[in-house]
């Protein structure tokens, strides 16, 4: 019987945590170009989810694309993450996705086009989960397998939510645990527990649905998704965007299971460096290292960051409630400081 395909062995990164580092991005995409485009609401001076456009009828298309190498070993998984993924952001702009196309590099002459066909099938069980179709793409030879999707979706003018409008004394929420980025460090090194490895697959393949209600609520302030910058780096962005400082309790922040003893055999990505290095020193000091290591670790198909007017709270958690939907209580906005997350 043939071994059964480990995709990750053809990648020398995995999932979000092949994004490139906020330090080195912000040079790539900085310009001195000041067009301005009349319909363009939302582009990349905020570093936000997603495109917007306003469509001129009361509602706006939103754009995205998101791909990246494998996560997961088994490819049917890595297509239904990697789409997953993408179809997010999306969501954690307040809409509500219509069509997606696929993007696909292949090395073609390492792994047979039928793996391939199994990522795609993945992809399309995402997309059909989110009620879209998959309707095209493009593929390329490349030296290591990718896998993703562009996609459009639509939201009324006034759900449109954004990374960069967040007020002082909002509450912060997460709708998933952390942990994605160590857990698929361990899986590469052969060390992970086959139900440790479910547990991650499973939340990775989790739609953020939720973020079409979130668009719809007044008192969502700001909205955003958690993924290869980790916690810490989109909550900084948050911050940044919106002008105001952060003040979270670590101890809050939620895990997925094992995580500390994959920790102690060092078990985290390569992005958690390089995250770290290009926004500790925006970090409050004297943070436990485990704790640092789970706030910048890479998560893939992460969990909606929201920040919720302070008066709303019982509302919104109430709302959750009834919609199923499990969140998990972080912190606060405050006062912009010197720094832009501390602790308690």
């Amino acid at each position: 019987m043939e071994d059964p395909i480990k995709l990750t062995s053809y990648s020398h990164g995995a999932g979000c945590g092949c994004k490139i580092s906020p330090q080195i991005l912000d040079k790539i995409i900085h310009t001195d170009e000041k067009i301005i485009w009349k319909d363009l609401l939302v582009g990349n001076e905020s570093k936000d989810d997603a495109a917007a456009f306003d469509w001129q009828n009361g509602e706006a298309v939103i754009s995205t694309t998101d791909f990246f190498m494998p996560i997961v070993d088994d490819p049917f998984h890595f297509g239904k993450i990697a789409a997953t993924n993408a179809i997010s952001d999306v969501y954690a702009m307040g809409g509500t996705p219509l069509l997606a196309i696929a993007i696909l590099g292949w090395p073609i002459d390492k792994l047979a086009p039928e793996v391939a066909k199994e990522v795609v099938k993945g992809g399309r069980a995402a997309c059909l989960e989110a009620g879209i179709p998959l309707a095209g793409g493009h593929s390329i030879d490349s030296p290591e397998p990718i896998f993703g999707l562009a996609v459009t979706g639509k939201v009324k003018k006034e759900h449109l939510k954004q990374n960069n409008t967040a007020s002082p004394n909002c509450t912060l929420y997460l709708t998933k645990p952390l942990g994605v980025g160590i857990l698929t460090t361990a899986q590469k090194r052969n060390i992970i527990e086959s139900k440790d490895l479910e547990m991650a697959i499973q939340q990775m393949e989790g739609l953020n649905k939720i973020g079409a209600v979130l668009g719809g609520l007044d008192y969502v302030k700001a909205l955003t998704d958690v993924t290869g910058f980790g916690l810490f780096g989109h909550l900084i962005e948050m911050c940044d965007g919106s002008g105001i400082s952060a003040e979270v309790n670590p101890l809050n922040f939620p895990k997925l299971p094992n995580i500390d003893f994959y920790l102690e055999k060092e078990c985290f990505p390569g992005g958690t460096k390089r995250n770290l290095a290009s926004y500790e020193h925006r970090i409050e000091n004297g943070l436990d290292e485990k704790l640092k290591y789970i706030g910048a670790d890479p998560q893939t198909s992460g969990g909606l960051l929201i920040a919720i007017e302070n008066s709303k709270t019982q509302e919104f958690e109430s709302l959750m409630q009834t919609e199923n939907q499990v969140i998990f209580k972080i912190g606060q906005t405050i006062e912009q400081k010197e720094k832009a997350i501390y602790f308690k």
